[in-house]
């Protein structure tokens, strides 16, 4: 029988950081029966006692903390090894490290990376750029843009758009029915700004594309869903692309977040060409 582990997830924060690092840490992991339990804004050794008499009560618990404030992190350390509870610090060695390195002290400030500074206000900006530039809106000023990205629908133009918003990257996305459907500034001028062509595979674009009629309650087989269509079309997106010199990333098997990285890949060398 399989053990099911209680994984103690412990922040002086929001926990977003410890989240993300354990999504990343189970993935390496085939058979991992777990049950998650959050614990946020954990600032008090009151409040550290209180989750590890929890813990201790039951069975095969492990414990994964983010706290910046040395004194409080020593203490979770030192009463989970009394208590025989496993327990990993994520960022305490690496800011250790860092220190060391940089030759200065950590501010240990919860939540520093949530602060209300430049970058924070340059991402919120992005995020609005982005979402009043989706689904080919406001093209007329799409030069604007860090980053254009290109497709036929469903080949995940808005998801990838929004998650390199929240990167910081003003990001257009133009769907892209035939060649005329590209704002005309950007056919005279290519290297304009960043712009990237997303393909897929004809089969994948086909399943996405009838699931995405299914929920709209639209079952009837129409150009949209046709395989011989959607072969065509890739095959006129890929022509443009390469008739214009814009890079092409296919989406077929890779995430949001990987299509994301390559997109991002690209811009740094379109950047350091300018």
């Amino acid at each position: 029988m399989k053990n099911t582990y209680n994984i103690y997830l412990i922040s002086d924060s929001t926990g977003e950081t410890l989240d993300r690092i354990f999504i990343a840490l189970k993935a390496q992991f085939e058979r991992f029966e777990h049950s998650i339990h959050h614990f946020s804004f954990t600032r008090t050794e009151n409040q550290i006692l209180k989750i590890l008499e929890e813990a201790q009560k039951k069975e095969d618990s492990i414990i994964l903390y983010t706290i910046v404030d040395n004194k409080l992190a020593k203490f979770l350390s030192q009463e989970s090894n009394k208590k025989s509870i496993p327990c990993f610090g994520v960022l305490g060695d690496l800011i250790l490290n860092f220190s060391k390195l940089l030759n200065q002290k950590a501010t240990s400030i919860p939540s520093g990376q949530h602060v209300l500074n430049e970058e924070y206000y340059k991402r919120i900006e992005a995020i609005q750029f982005t979402m009043n530039h989706d689904d080919g809106n406001s093209v007329t000023d799409v030069e604007k843009s860090d980053i254009i990205l290109l497709g036929v629908s469903r080949t995940s133009k808005t998801p990838t758009s929004i998650y390199l918003a929240n990167r910081g990257f003003k990001t257009s996305n133009i769907p892209l029915i035939n060649e005329n459907s590209i704002p005309e500034k950007l056919k005279n001028n290519p290297k304009v700004t960043c712009i990237i062509g997303l393909v897929a595979e004809a089969k994948r674009l086909h399943d996405v594309r009838k699931n995405r009629l299914s929920t709209i309650k639209e079952n009837e087989i129409t150009d949209y869903t046709k395989i011989n269509t959607i072969q065509s079309e890739l095959e006129k997106s890929k022509k443009t692309f390469k008739k214009y010199q814009w890079p092409i990333i296919d989406v077929t098997r890779k995430s949001v977040e990987e299509t994301a990285a390559s997109v991002i890949k690209i811009h740094e060398i379109y950047s350091n060409k300018k």
